[in-house]
């Protein structure tokens, strides 16, 4: 069988069945010394060898003109595959090992054959196994001084591919070439250094420096024009020059945390099956019911334009009686027609008449509608503005959450996430509100509330997590600057089940605590949304952790959560997490489409501009859940920041709109 066919489509379709099943299955053995990775090109031709060994016959010529011995082609046995797996693993941590002790460019700056300086200091020698290699490094200088009366300069150099610096020691023969040691000194400084990686003295902060031979780039800094000086500099001045604020260490650990956190969100769903869904910024639907949206217009623009002519009133008024001047000579030449029918001049006369009469009307339409244009914005008869000359033909408005749009692909897809920029145009000043901010919202198909619970506190933990294994050095900064407890909140939330109670049980532990004598800004009953202090007295003093509340009253919630059989309340749950107060608002989603529409006419809304979010429940209706993240909270709680302006690179708030 096997003589009377291609020996090459006989190799070619061995080497594809076993190929796909070792990459199906070709993750290495969980164990510390056989990490998960994908094989190398060495590997896969180390590969290749065995398997043409034990499967090409040997009447086909390998590359290296060696005769193959024959094979009777049978399946390779579980235990050989077992074998080989392990035997990759081992090449692979011999090949990752041989990495670390040569410090790589990285891939995308081999022109200038730059080495991050992360891929140094983090990696398990800490740089000692590259000690003796020449290697370039490029950053900005944290601080350099001049020592040695003027011999040599030491720079604290950062690329922020990690906290930590580079010390580079240049001497002044090195500096000598670029105009002097003082040239390259001040903060700001962007050098590229060639230089030969050393061990430092015994007890001292780091365990390599760099010994500069050469400068190859240099980008000069003013240290008297530069405006961060080495002095601690403050968060509300630092937002004023939010383009140069990356230089910080507060603001790089900041960039460092929030892009983990990212990488975190999106390994998370994608590791449980989520599909990552991109829903528009640009909406004409208000999710939550608030009002509190940016409009998007062009008529603005268009009215500033100009070309707009105003009308006389008296021309106006002039084409309004001439209007009804015809009318009146339409109304006696339909008599006069009706009166002798026979006489066709009459007949003539009365349909010349309606046709300028109809004319003259088209005419006052038209200065009257321009007579409406106010400021150069077209309005209505009834004073209202004209959308139907606008970009989109209708009010349009940046979204305030993404959900409405990804419960249609949920309920099509079952499982999706979003990701991205929101908006609310609220006129609020505090440090836990943006005018644009980041969303995590997830939406799931047969998923109850107390599925919704799950996967929102799974999520959390998995992000403080995450953080504490790949994020430490910052971390530790933020414990030593900002807030002490991060790093112990961080590993609490990481290890500990949440707390859940409902609504009503919260608001009798406070109301408890009110009649023990706290006092709360705001009065505790039943039917309140609970204020940040209420969240916070729960989760820093009562629970001492997280905690989950659900079942709301249904006056305060969104209009799309499912009414429970008690009528009073609705499914919906908050994480409220310490340091913050609410980091997570979900429900289950109203699948009773007679319930939804009535929601919605409560709260004002048209139920048109509903009518897709409507067909969900009018073809094949699921029951499903979700829920919304705001990033910009997340970052919050990990870091212990207090301003929510301080961790998003540049901040939008009422009056603020830079960079």
């Amino acid at each position: 069988d096997h003589e009377s066919r291609s020996p090459f489509s006989i190799t070619r379709r061995t080497y594809s069945r076993s190929f796909r099943k070792f990459f199906d299955h070709g993750h290495a053995p969980d164990s510390e010394s056989s990490p998960s990775v994908r094989p190398s090109s060495a590997v896969f031709f180390m590969l290749c060898s065995k398997f043409a060994s034990k499967f090409v016959p040997s009447n086909v010529v390998r590359p290296s003109s060696s005769i193959l011995k024959r094979s009777n082609f049978r399946a390779m046995a579980t235990n050989d595959i077992e074998a080989l797996r392990t035997q990759i693993a081992d090449l692979q941590l011999q090949l990752k090992r041989k990495e670390e002790q040569g410090a790589a460019p990285a891939p995308y700056s081999q022109s200038f054959s730059r080495t991050m300086i992360a891929s140094i200091l983090e990696s398990e020698s800490e740089g000692v196994s590259m000690a003796g290699q020449t290697i370039r490094v490029g950053g900005w200088v944290k601080t350099g001084r001049t020592a040695g009366g003027g011999a040599f300069a030491f720079l604290e150099l950062n690329d922020g591919s990690c906290f930590a610096n580079m010390q580079v020691m240049v001497d002044k023969e090195v500096g000598d070439a670029v105009g002097g040691l003082k040239e390259m000194t001040s903060t700001a400084t962007c050098v590229l250094v060639e230089g030969q990686l050393a061990e430092t003295p015994e007890g001292t902060k780091q365990k390599v420096e760099l010994k500069a031979s050469r400068i190859l780039h240099l980008g000069r800094t003013d240290g008297g024009k530069y405006p961060l000086a080495k002095k601690k500099q403050s968060m509300e001045f630092l937002r004023e020059i939010a383009h140069l604020r990356p230089r910080t260490n507060t603001i790089g650990a900041v960039a460092r945390i929030r892009n983990a956190l990212a990488h975190a969100t999106h390994k998370f769903f994608q590791d449980n099956g989520f599909l990552y869904v991109h829903t528009p910024i640009i909406t004409a639907s208000d999710c939550e019911g608030a009002g509190e949206m940016f409009q998007v217009t062009t008529l603005l623009s268009e009215a500033e334009s100009g070309g707009h002519e105003p009308v006389d009133p008296a021309e106006l008024e002039a084409l309004r009686a001439e209007v009804n001047a015809q009318a009146e000579k339409v109304k006696a030449a339909k008599a006069a027609a009706a009166g002798d029918k026979e006489n066709k001049d009459l007949a003539k006369a009365s349909k010349n008449g309606v046709k300028a009469l109809l004319a003259l009307k088209e005419s006052l339409a038209k200065m009257e509608a321009k007579a409406r244009v106010v400021g150069g914005i077209q309005r209505k008869e009834d004073g209202s503005i004209d959308y139907s000359k606008d970009f989109f033909g209708k009010p349009s408005y940046l979204t305030v959450s993404g959900q409405l749009n990804g419960e249609y692909y949920a309920c099509g897809l079952s499982n999706i996430y979003t990701f991205g920029p929101t908006f609310r145009a609220e006129n609020s000043h505090t440090t836990r509100h943006l005018a644009e901010f980041w969303m995590i919202e997830p939406e799931m198909a047969f998923c109850t509330l107390e599925d919704d619970m799950r996967c929102a506190e799974d999520y959390v933990r998995f992000c403080c997590r995450h953080l504490l294994d790949t994020c430490m050095p910052d971390l530790a900064f933020m414990a030593k600057m900002v807030d002490p407890t991060c790093i112990e909140r961080l590993e609490q939330v990481a290890s500990t089940p949440f707390v859940r109670l409902s609504y009503t049980d919260a608001v009798s532990k406070l109301e408890e605590a009110v009649g023990n004598g706290k006092k709360f800004e705001y009065p505790v009953s039943w039917g309140i949304d609970l204020a940040s202090e209420h969240e916070r007295y729960l989760t820093e003093e009562i629970f001492k952790q997280p905690v989950i509340v659900y079942n709301y009253p249904k006056d305060i919630k969104a209009f799309y959560m499912k009414l429970n059989d008690d009528g009073k309340t609705v499914a919906a749950m908050d994480v409220l997490v310490p340091g913050v107060g609410e980091l997570i608002g979900g429900s289950q989603r109203e699948d009773d489409l007679e319930l939804l529409e009535k929601r919605i006419v409560e709260i004002g809304q048209d139920l048109a501009a509903y009518s897709s979010y409507l067909d969900m429940r009018r073809y094949g209706n699921v029951p499903h859940s979700g829920f919304g993240l705001g990033f910009e909270r997340l970052i919050l709680f990990a870091t212990g920041i207090d301003n929510i302006r301080d961790i998003i690179p540049f901040p939008r708030w009422p009056g603020n709109c830079s960079h």
